[in-house]
């Protein structure tokens, strides 16, 4: 199975052009804690672990975006969500790539 991957500049962009994502971050509710997105950015946070009874959360009728810190667990619930039905993009690099690509005042950890 092959999921597709977004940039953090490219998700951004395109949000900014008016295409509608869910961004879910499934990190820890510390790692949120200690470095998030722009509120902005909307992000729907259950953490990795919930996400499997949580799917009714989610709109099956926008993509998803996955995010984590470097993108490791973000494809493994991309892959589970594109089994579920839902169409699913890997934020490539995770929160890490976000601070380095556009927002340096996102601390790494």
């Amino acid at each position: 199975m092959t999921i597709a991957e977004i940039s953090p500049t490219e998700f951004v962009s395109r949000r900014q052009r008016g295409d509608v994502f869910t961004l879910l971050d499934v990190r820890e509710g510390w790692e949120v804690g200690v470095a998030s997105v722009p509120a902005d950015q909307q992000a729907v946070h259950i953490p990795m672990g919930e996400v499997a009874e949580r799917l009714g959360e989610l709109d099956r009728g926008r993509p998803v975006a996955v995010l984590c810190r470097s993108g490791r667990r973000s494809l493994e619930v991309a892959k589970f969500l594109q089994q579920n039905g839902f169409q699913a993009l890997n934020v490539a690099g995770g929160i890490l790539a976000w601070s380095k690509e556009l927002d340096a005042t996102i601390p790494s950890y």
